[in-house]
């Protein structure tokens, strides 16, 4: 007699890449047979020029007319690599270590990519997002410790992309708006979602093309102000280079480029596009339109991350002001070496702040949305969803901005804080996004091979330990006397079970899933 789990295995649309229709989807309809026409304008852009052409032999030819088609999820991706927590990491890079560590941030870019890639890959084959697939395939309790993980994340960099908008508000108005009435005004952008997405995908994504349109002119409008050595930058970029002095400054490049709340959001927002997972040259295709998407989309935001390294490496590098440099005060600093002309650089600096931290909340709030409901199978309206997500965030930035309103160096010291928190979480996103990719029972045919799996895992495992040298120097610095010691320590151990078991779960799944499909291919061997 066939074991009934044998035969679920057997017949699983996993794989075959379909998803197997337990779980809402967030952007496509829950019965394959439901055309195009039925969904909501906002929700799906339908790709695929001719419906006749569902089942093909081979990968369509390459379009650029497909390719304009499949572009924008990719640039709301990299909105992540351009908010104000790493504007404020370029910019310290650069007054501290000068052009040494542009080396460093191409490498981190691209270890950012090879991330981003493998998170649209499992959200195009399997049709689900991930957030949706760790909660069908962890056990309660782990999959509850890592939505808590994901919402941990997006709140610290939330807090830092709201203050950040906050801080460049306060720089346009000459100081009339104050922090918190900036993180007000800022809080507003989940209805300014609500409504761009009633209106459609493409009037989103154009609102993102805009800011980050702005963003890279007011960087570059910068970059030819101040005229930093294009001879010392090449060699920057060329030659490796790292210092004792500047290792807590490389640690906080390369600790920037895996935002965990953005792992879990490429994988969503590359299902806006309307690709059929029952077909396999549907999928390949939309995987190399993403591929090329996404690594044009990362290119910009390393030229805008180098744009804001070398100004400040021109500027500041090797001055007494370097070390006290941060996000609040480097407008001033800009503007008292620089001067402005006709147009002040301190309010060109504003300007791209300002784009910087808008563009990075609004995402912010959609990335939280993905994650809640994926985690928690929630289904609710577009805008209440939206605004609890922003509650989560908007009501510590609140507290925050009160605390922190006349202190300059204490946001520095909160910004720390908050760049650890992040480091922290990088495992909750990074484990669980390689477990599912490599990963045949989920993704199929379309499971990453070893050398590319032993990739991602050198470059997650590097990560992680940058990260990790990163909190035992803060930890240790932070544990004075006994009782905090022993707190710290607690935690610390809770931390590396909590790894060690997403680790080890990967291993047992992946010997459960062989031995039910040696037992599927007996039984099918058996019945023929």
């Amino acid at each position: 007699m066939t074991d009934p789990t044998v035969s679920r295995q057997v017949n699983s649309p996993l794989k075959r890449n379909e998803s197997n229709g337990e779980f809402k989807r967030l952007l496509l309809p829950e019965d394959p047979s439901q055309s195009t026409a039925e969904l909501p304008e906002n929700q799906v852009l339908t790709v695929e020029e001719d419906e006749g052409e569902a089942h093909l032999d081979s990968v369509p030819p390459f379009s650029w007319a497909k390719l304009w088609k499949f572009t924008g999820p990719g640039f709301l991706m990299s909105i992540a690599f351009l908010d104000p927590g790493n504007i404020e990491g370029d910019l310290q890079a650069g007054a501290v270590a000068g052009y040494s560590l542009l080396w460093l941030l191409l490498w981190a870019t691209l270890m950012g990519l090879l991330m981003q890639l493998l998170s649209a890959r499992i959200g195009v084959a399997t049709g689900r997002h991930l957030a949706e697939i760790c909660r069908s395939e962890y056990p309660s309790w782990a999959r509850i410790l890592l939505w808590f993980m994901a919402e941990v994340a997006l709140i610290g960099a939330d807090i830092q992309e709201v203050i950040g908008s906050a801080i460049a508000l306060q720089i346009l108005t000459r100081g009339f708006l104050p922090i918190w009435a900036g993180v007000i005004f800022t809080s507003f952008d989940c209805f300014l979602i609500s409504y761009l997405e009633k209106c459609g995908m493409r009037k989103l994504e154009g609102l993102f093309a805009v800011l980050i349109a702005t963003m890279a002119l007011s960087f570059a409008w910068m970059f030819n102000e101040t005229k930093p050595s294009g001879q010392e930058l090449i060699i920057g970029i060329i030659v490796p280079k790292l210092g004792s002095k500047t290792i807590r400054q490389a640690v906080g490049v390369v600790g920037c480029v895996i935002t965990p709340h953005n792992v879990f959001l490429h994988s969503a927002l590359v299902q806006s596009r309307k690709t059929n997972p029952k077909d396999i040259n549907r999928v390949q295709e939309a995987l190399n339109y993403y591929n090329i998407e996404s690594t044009a989309a990362l290119f910009v935001s390393f030229m805008i991350n180098l744009f804001v390294t070398a100004v400040f490496a021109k500027g500041f590098y090797g001055t007494k002001q370097a070390d006290s440099i941060g996000l609040v005060n480097a407008g001033h600093y800009l503007q008292e070496k620089y001067g402005g002309g006709v147009f002040p650089i301190l309010y060109i600096w504003g300007i791209g702040l300002l784009a910087a931290g808008q563009s990075s909340t609004i995402t912010g709030t959609y990335a939280g949305q993905f994650i809640m409901e994926g985690f928690l199978d929630l289904q609710m309206e577009q805008w209440l969803s939206a605004f609890i997500t922003r509650s989560f965030a908007i009501v510590p930035t609140m507290v925050v901005a009160l605390m922190f309103n006349t202190s300059e160096g204490s946001l520095d010291v909160l910004n720390e804080w908050l760049n650890i928190l992040q480091s922290m979480q990088i495992p909750f996103a990074v484990i669980p996004l390689l477990t599912m990719v490599s990963n045949e029972h989920i993704m199929g045919v379309f499971k990453i091979g070893p050398s590319l799996e032993k990739l991602a895992w050198t470059v997650a495992v590097f990560v992680m330990m940058i990260n990790g040298y990163l909190l035992l120097d803060f930890f240790m610095a932070a544990a004075n006397g006994f009782f905090v010691g022993c707190l710290v320590l607690g935690g610390v151990v809770s931390y590396v079970v909590f790894i060690i078991y997403l680790v080890s779960y990967r291993s047992s799944q992946s010997s459960s899933w062989s031995s039910l499909e040696m037992s599927s291919q007996r039984v099918v061997s058996t019945e023929t």
